[in-house]
């Protein structure tokens, strides 16, 4: 089965980079080499934040909008879950430590070395390719499976 959709996680192409993963200059930098993006989406306050273990840069809902056909959004809180949930256009899902989830457009979030099936996206940082029967794959290596 071909792989339909290549992720690039929080931005990242060609390995992990914290300094920049998340950044929305860096997360464009990788749709426009062809690669969809996971995204850490956070709501606070009524802003909109990226960033993965805390928020970090401000965005608009209109960089969500533009770009919403190449975004993997992952609400890192209870606010972006719901406020998301309320816009109802955006592929977006929340999970932590799960074996699989449940994206808004019914995906099947994959936790890495799970089993996989037509319409699972897994996620595998790791800096070598695996062979895959699935919708996508999410890395932080994402260039290697181009």
């Amino acid at each position: 089965m071909k792989i339909h959709k290549l992720i690039s996680h929080r931005g990242n192409i060609s390995g992990p980079d914290i300094k920049n993963e998340n950044e929305p200059s860096y997360i464009l930098n990788s749709i426009g080499l062809g690669f969809d993006c996971e995204i850490d989406v956070w709501y606070i306050d009524n802003v909109l934040l990226l960033g993965h273990d805390k928020p970090q840069h401000k965005i608009s809902l209109d960089f969500l909008l533009e770009h919403k056909e190449f975004f993997w959004i992952h609400c890192k809180n209870f606010e972006a879950l719901n406020y998301l949930n309320s816009k109802n256009e955006m592929n977006y899902f929340w999970h932590e430590e799960d074996r699989f989830t449940i994206t808004s457009k019914g995906f099947i979030w994959t936790y890495p070395e799970n089993i996989v099936g037509k319409n699972s996206v897994i996620v595998d940082n790791r800096s070598q390719t695996s062979e895959y029967n699935c919708y996508g794959i999410c890395s932080d290596y994402v260039e290697l499976y181009k």
